[in-house]
């Protein structure tokens, strides 16, 4: 009887192994980069709109795909990640390598089929925390370790950003920012931020090579984020601050020289 229980055991365990789902084979990378998207309440549904469509349109980007493919290993390790308050952290898009037009193409198909769900707050320490967590579950292994934090406001909720910030740049891991700054009153009516580059700049970016991409106004999101892809995979330095003041078809050198795209 026993044996025949092991037995029965043993045929199980083989059964739950060939069902389940193989895991990603783990790739040597240029960066693993998490893009940690604000989803607050502030950001109504045609601003999040506005913001999916515009990884939407940068990721599949000849100039994004050329960069990546200019790298030591030709490929990259991106996540997407939609945060609000701290309770609110919700992986879109698992890891994933792009290495050519169709593995970027296949990253922006899971990104489109998936609904934006807004929650309250604005927890930028909750969405530090959890980067750390996503960092550890990446089976790629990468030169760089980025992650890129775009929002339209404050931390509000959760911790206070200081330790949360330092501990993801113990970890050797880079912070850069995409701060959106606007001239319409959030839904709660409330007038937008201002200086909240200036807040991005000094409390949220940190490490080797950190910058923030401003866009000023949501429009101006797709040539935001498309710069900051570029700079981010690239490695290369350049300005702390970049801003994008509307879409238009700015070169990465002009990019790089003036600091501003008009």
């Amino acid at each position: 009887m026993r044996q025949a229980l092991r037995f029965g055991c043993g045929l199980l365990a083989l059964a739950l192994v060939w069902a389940a789902p193989p895991r990603a084979m783990a790739e040597a990378v240029d960066l693993e980069l998490i893009l940690a998207i604000d989803v607050s309440g502030s950001i109504d549904e045609v601003e999040a709109g506005l913001q999916r469509d515009g990884y939407l349109k940068a990721m599949v980007s000849r100039s994004v795909i050329g960069a990546i493919t200019s790298g030591r290993h030709r490929r990259i390790a991106v996540t997407y990640v939609e945060w609000a308050g701290g309770h609110y952290q919700r992986t879109v898009v698992d890891w994933m390598v792009i290495r050519d037009g169709a593995s970027a193409a296949a990253f922006a198909a899971k990104l489109k089929d998936e609904p934006v769900i807004t929650a309250a707050w604005t927890s930028i320490s909750g969405a530090m925390d959890f980067a750390i967590t996503r960092f550890a579950r990446n089976p790629h292994k990468g030169t760089r370790r980025v992650v890129d934090i775009s929002g339209d406001g404050r931390n509000n909720s959760g911790g206070p950003v200081e330790p949360s910030r330092a501990a993801v740049l113990a970890k050797g891991i880079t912070i850069n920012g995409l701060p959106i700054i606007n001239d319409r009153p959030n839904p709660y009516g409330r007038p937008p931020d201002k200086n909240l580059d200036k807040y991005y700049k000094s409390q949220v970016i940190g490490g080797k090579g950190a910058f923030i991409v401003v866009a000023e106004g949501f429009e101006a999101f797709a040539e935001a984020i498309r710069a900051k892809l570029m700079r981010e995979i690239a490695g290369n330095d350049g300005p702390r601050v970049v801003r994008v003041a509307r879409q238009g078809s700015a070169s990465a050198v002009w990019l790089a020289r003036s600091g501003r795209v008009r």
